[in-house]
C-alpha cells in the first residue's frame, strides 16, 4: 500500500499487457486490461511512451532527414540527453518550429550563465523533453525515436468516460521523476505522484505499461 497526500492510499497493481503497437488504441487498451480490477475511484495509468506508440508517434530514425541547422544543435545537448542525435533534433525542430527551438537554446546559454538548469524545456516546449531517443524504450520498439503523446488530458477524459474510473498520463522513470501529463481528477496529483514514484511500471521488460491504483 502507498500512503498518498490526505485522505488518499493505494494499492499498485502493475497490469502485463500484450506488446503494444500502432494498431492499438490507447482507451480500449484501457478498457480492457482494467475490466474487472478498476473501479470508480481507482486511478488506471498509463505510461507515456506506449500512449505515444498507439498514437503513431514511435518513428525510425532512417526515416528521419536531419537538416544542417539538426546536425548542428544536436552536438550541444549531452551525450545522455534525447536530443542528442540529427534525427531527434530534426524531430524536435518539426514538434516546436525552429524559432521556438532557437529561443530555447538561447534560454539555455543563458541559464548556465545564471546557473539554472532546465530553461531550454521552459522555453522550446515541455513536450520535447518527453523525447525518448534511440535504444529508449522496449523492443520492438528499441531503435525507435518515441515522441511525446498528443492530447493526453482528453485522453484521460475519454478513459474515464469508457472504464467509470479516475485515469492518469504519466512519465516516470527509475530516478524517481514523476511527470502528469494528464489526470482526470486534480485532487489525486499529490498521492498518484507519490504512488508512482517508485516506477511501477518498469522501465525494462516488465511489459506493465498499465498500473492500475486501486484506492484503500
Amino acid at each position: 500500500m502507498t500512503r498518498g497526500t490526505g485522505e488518499l492510499s493505494f494499492a499498485k497493481i502493475p497490469v502485463r499487457t500484450h506488446i503494444v503497437t500502432d494498431k492499438d488504441d490507447a482507451v480500449e487498451l484501457a478498457r480492457r486490461y482494467s475490466r474487472g480490477i478498476a473501479r470508480p475511484g481507482d486511478v488506471i495509468c498509463l505510461a507515456e511512451s506506449v500512449v505515444a506508440i498507439t498514437q503513431r508517434r514511435a518513428i525510425l530514425p532512417e526515416e528521419v532527414k536531419p537538416g544542417r541547422l539538426a546536425r548542428f544543435l544536436c552536438r550541444f545537448p549531452g551525450k545522455d540527453g534525447s536530443l542528442a542525435t540529427p534525427p531527434a533534433m530534426q524531430l524536435a525542430l518539426e514538434e516546436v518550429g525552429t524559432v521556438r527551438l532557437l529561443a530555447g537554446c538561447a534560454a539555455a546559454v543563458l541559464g548556465r550563465l545564471i546557473k539554472k538548469r532546465g530553461l531550454f524545456y521552459v522555453v522550446a516546449g515541455r513536450q520535447l523533453s518527453l523525447i525518448d531517443d534511440i535504444a529508449g524504450t522496449m523492443y520492438p520498439y528499441e531503435r525507435h525515436i518515441v515522441m511525446g503523446p498528443k492530447n493526453p488530458g482528453q485522453l484521460v477524459r475519454d478513459i474515464k468516460k469508457a472504464t467509470g474510473a479516475e485515469a492518469v498520463i504519466a512519465d516516470v522513470n527509475d530516478k524517481k521523476c514523476v511527470d502528469i501529463l494528464g489526470i482526470t481528477d486534480r485532487s489525486y496529483l499529490p498521492a498518484v505522484t507519490e504512488a508512482l514514484r517508485a516506477n511501477p511500471f518498469g522501465n525494462e521488460d516488465e511489459q506493465t505499461p498499465i498500473v492500475i491504483l486501486k484506492r484503500q
